[in-house]
């Protein structure tokens, strides 16, 4: 039985990726700050909290990473943790950096240490490429980052790439554009939108407030990419591979499919703050994943409209209990 260690386990990814792994037969451990702090909401959500063994591990402490590292003695590990919103990277720029570039570090320094024959999956972004005018982005698309969270992935891109050349480390970065799902948090775009649609559905909010409508991006389902995350790791050669659905559609058709989905219209509801503009936006992020197709014959299940529907209904469910006085946390 192989054993994977993901950091960020209690995230969208790391939930649906734990999820996955025990499918496949693997023994998860999974790490957070404070293990026995934290709620792990997702795993208790998808029924297997109790299948996983939580570990405390501190990302930006080389001691703890090593001790976790040696007390597990994985076969895989999933970097998933860090912080994640790239608008907050503003507000953070110096704990998104060192959440980030620092904890992958740490983790690629440890299994250099041990000297482990460990395979290594590093979270990247498609925010590393910027501004690339309009066209779809593969593995030798330069890195144009205009964000604090870009940069700090671009740098843990590099570490990867570095420790793999230098030390032969079997490492690498998958690429990935935006990936959404009903576990996906609710100050990202996707989540926030239908998460609203399906309150006006359910007569419990009156409006939305969102920054740049005209934003377009290549959005995927989480599920469909943890499997990505896997194939990865299962070949002979380590390498870094962009995943992506080569679709792109803007905020604004995002709104209006998701309140059309619950028959409404979404000029009613959405409303425009300038307070949710990025100081540096990228207005288009495409991917091309030619590269991931062909070789880990990897290809995603879900289109947008599939995605966004099951988020919205997820999210009418959860309101219409709410509207009825009835509690539910999922």
């Amino acid at each position: 039985m192989k054993k994977a260690l993901i950091s960020g386990i209690s995230g969208q990814d790391g939930a649906y990726l734990a999820q996955f792994l025990l499918e496949k037969g693997y023994e998860v451990y999974g790490t957070s700050r404070d293990a026995q702090m934290a709620s792990f909401r997702n795993l208790h959500i998808l029924g297997i909290k109790e299948n996983t063994v939580l570990e405390s591990m501190a990302l930006n402490d080389f001691r703890s990473v090593l001790q976790t590292i040696m007390k597990v003695q994985p076969d895989e590990i999933y970097n998933l943790a860090g912080q994640s919103s790239v608008g907050l990277s503003f507000q953070q720029p110096v704990e998104t950096l060192e959440s980030i570039s620092v904890g992958t570090l740490n983790i690629l320094e440890a299994i250099r240490f041990l000297g482990k024959d460990i395979r290594f999956y590093n979270a990247c972004s498609s925010e590393c490429f910027g501004d690339t005018k309009g066209e779809p982005a593969d593995e030798e698309t330069p890195f144009r980052p205009r964000s604090p969270y870009a940069v700090a992935k671009a740098a843990s891109f590099w570490e990867v790439a570095n420790y793999r050349e230098a030390y032969g480390l079997s490492a690498c970065s998958g690429i990935l554009f935006n990936h959404e799902s009903p576990r996906r948090g609710e100050t990202f775009v996707t989540r926030k939108v239908t998460k609203a649609a399906a309150r006006i559905a359910a007569g419990l909010q009156n409006e939305v407030y969102l920054g740049n409508l005209e934003a377009k991006r290549d959005w995927g389902h989480a599920k469909d990419y943890v499997e990505a995350m896997w194939l990865m790791l299962q070949q002979d050669k380590p390498d870094d591979y962009v995943i992506a659905t080569r679709e792109t559609y803007s905020v604004r058709e995002l709104c209006e499919y998701a309140f059309g989905c619950l028959n409404l219209d979404y000029k009613k509801y959405v409303q425009y703050n300038p307070r949710y503009e990025r100081p540096a936006e990228v207005d288009l992020l495409i991917g091309d994943p030619t590269k991931a197709k062909t070789i880990l014959g990897w290809k995603p299940n879900y289109t947008f409209k599939s995605l966004i529907q099951e988020m919205v209904m997820h999210d009418y469910t959860i309101a219409l209990l709410e509207s009825k006085g009835v509690s539910n946390k999922s």
